[in-house]
C-alpha cells in the first residue's frame, strides 16, 4: 500500500528540512481532540490498529521518493535521504474501544522527528475518522435501549475503506450485524439483510414477490412491506408467512413513513393474524436522534438499522484533532497560539471514579484511585504484543461505558466530563510558557548602543 505517498506535502518538505539540518532526534507528537462536538458527552478511541498496521507497513522506497519528487519539481536524487524510510519509533495510546474526554491524548507516538512527521496525516486521518463514527454508533446502541442495532451504511459511505470500518465499528460498541458481507467476513461479524424495493416491483404482485423470495432462501426471512402500501404488504406478508409456515424467526421492515405510526399498524395486523413472534425491523435515515424518538413513543420495534446518517457521522462529520509536537530530545514544547494552546512533554492520563479524569506528565506518580489510560502498544516499530481481538474491544467499551455517568450518556443535551490537569503537568505549562515569552521578549529587544 502507498503508505508512505499518502501524506500531505508539508510533511515532506519538513522531514527534508530536518535531516539537512541534522535535527533528527527523538520527537514525541501528542494526538489529542481539543474539543467534543455539539450533542456529544464522550468520544470512543478507535482507529488505533489500523494506525498500528500503517506504521509497520511503512516504507518509503526509491518509487515512493520518486513521486513525491514529482510532486516536488525536483530531481529524485534530492530525496536520497528519505529513501529507505521505516518507522522504528514508539507508540504510546488509550486501547480502541475505551471511553475518551477531550484534550486528554488519544495517541502519542514516539520516533526520530522525520518519521514522526512523515506519518502525521495518516494518523490523524485513521484516528480522527474512526473515533468519531464510532462515537456516533455508540449513540445509537444507546438510544435503542437494548433493542439490536444493526449496520445498513455500506452504499452512502465515503469509499469502501471507511464503509468496512463502520461495520466493524458498529460492532465494536455493540451493532448486532452489518449488510457489508465484505467486513463481516474480514471481521468475523454477523452478516444480515433484507430485500430492496426493486425485488417487488420486478413481480406482478407484492405476494409472488414475498411467495418466490421465500421459496428461494431457507433462512429466516425478512420481507419488506412499504413498497405499495405499508398495510396491505404488511397483511400480504403476513399470509405468506402462515401459508409457507415460514413465520418463526421471521420479521417485516419498515423503510418509509412515519415509522413510530406504522409500527403500532404493522403490529396490529401482524398480532391480529396470530404472527405475534413475527418481528419489526425499521430502516430509512435513523440516527440515535430518530431512534430516541421513536424509544420514547413506544413504538413496537424490535430491530433498528443505521445506515447514511452513522456511517458519515452526519451530524458531526469531523473531530477537532490536533497532532503536535510535545517534546524534542527531551525539550518539553508547545503552542501559545490564541485558542490552539498545547500540552508540553509526553503525558499520561488517568480515569479516576466519576471519569474525573487527570492528564499529567508521563513519567509522575499516579494519583490515588486513578487507572492509566495511554498503554506502550508499539516499540521500535513494531506491536508491542498480539493484535486485540474485536470481542477484547468491545468488553473494553462496555466495561467502561457502565461506569460513564448517566448525564454524559444522554442522546440529547449531554453533559461531558472534562479532564483535568496534575497540579505537575499545569507547572510545566508554567514554565515552558515563560521560556518561551522571554525568548520572544530576548529576540525583539532593542541592541545594545
Amino acid at each position: 500500500m502507498p503508505e508512505a505517498t499518502r501524506t500531505d506535502l508539508y510533511e515532506v518538505t519538513m522531514a527534508m528540512a530536518y535531516l539537512d539540518h541534522g535535527l533528527t532526534g527523538e520527537a514525541t507528537f501528542s494526538l489529542f481532540v481539543r474539543s467534543l462536538p455539539p450533542e456529544r458527552g464522550f468520544l470512543v478511541a478507535a482507529g488505533l490498529e489500523s494506525v498500528l498496521d500503517m506504521l509497520e507497513r511503512y516504507h518509503l522506497d526509491a518509487h515512493d521518493a520518486a513521486v513525491l519528487a514529482h510532486a516536488l519539481h525536483r530531481p529524485a536524487g534530492d530525496l536520497a535521504a528519505l529513501r529507505g524510510t521505516r518507522f522504528t519509533g514508539s507508540v504510546r495510546a488509550i486501547p480502541e474501544g475505551r471511553i475518551a474526554l477531550a484534550n486528554e491524548p488519544l495517541l502519542e507516538v514516539t520516533a526520530p522527528l522525520p518519521q514522526a512527521q512523515l506519518v502525521e496525516s495518516m494518523v490523524l486521518n485513521r484516528m480522527s475518522h474512526q473515533t468519531a463514527v464510532a462515537s456516533k454508533a455508540a449513540r445509537c446502541v444507546i438510544a435503542a435501549a437494548g433493542r439490536p442495532v444493526v449496520d445498513f451504511s455500506l452504499r452512502r459511505t465515503h469509499g469502501a475503506e471507511a464503509a468496512d470500518q463502520a461495520a466493524r465499528l458498529g460492532s465494536l460498541v455493540g451493532f448486532a450485524a452489518t449488510s457489508n458481507v465484505e467486513a463481516a467476513h474480514r471481521y468475523d461479524l454477523p452478516a444480515t439483510g433484507t430485500m430492496a424495493h426493486s425485488f417487488i416491483e420486478a413481480f406482478e404482485d407484492e405476494r409472488t414477490a414475498f411467495r418466490a423470495f421465500a421459496a428461494s432462501h431457507p433462512g429466516p426471512l425478512t420481507l419488506l412491506v412499504d413498497t405499495y402500501d405499508t398495510g396491505s404488504g404488511t397483511r400480504h406478508a403476513a399470509d405468506v408467512l402462515k401459508e409457507t409456515g415460514r413465520a418463526a424467526g421471521a420479521a417485516i421492515r419498515l423503510d418509509s413513513g412515519d415509522l413510530g405510526d406504522l409500527a403500532i399498524r404493522a403490529r396490529g395486523i401482524l398480532d391480529g393474524a396470530g404472527l405475534p413472534q413475527v418481528a419489526i425491523v425499521a430502516s430509512g435515515g435513523l440516527d440515535e436522534y430518530a431512534i430516541d424518538t421513536l424509544v420514547s413513543r413506544g413504538a413496537p420495534i424490535d430491530t433498528y438499522a443505521v445506515g447514511t446518517k452513522v456511517g458519515v457521522s452526519a451530524d458531526a462529520p469531523y473531530l477537532d484533532t490536533a497532532y503536535k509536537l510535545v517534546s524534542y530530545r527531551g525539550r518539553p514544547t508547545m503552542k501559545l497560539s490564541t485558542g490552539k494552546t498545547t500540552l508540553p512533554g509526553p503525558h499520561q492520563s488517568w480515569r479516576r471514579p466519576g471519569y474525573a479524569d487527570l492528564t499529567g506528565t508521563l513519567g509522575e506518580s499516579a494519583p490515588p484511585g486513578g487507572e492509566p489510560l495511554l498503554e506502550t502498544v508499539m516499540r521500535d516499530g513494531r506491536r508491542t504484543g498480539p493484535r486485540p481481538s474485536q470481542a477484547a474491544a468491545h468488553r473494553r467499551f462496555a466495561r467502561d461505558f457502565a461506569m460513564l455517568p448517566a448525564a454524559a450518556r444522554r442522546v440529547r443535551s449531554p453533559d461531558a466530563p472534562g479532564a483535568r490537569l496534575s497540579p505537575t503537568l499545569a507547572s510545566l505549562i508554567d514554565q515552558v510558557r515563560e521560556r518561551l515569552v522571554a525568548q520572544e521578549r530576548d529576540e525583539h529587544a532593542p541592541g545594545e548602543r
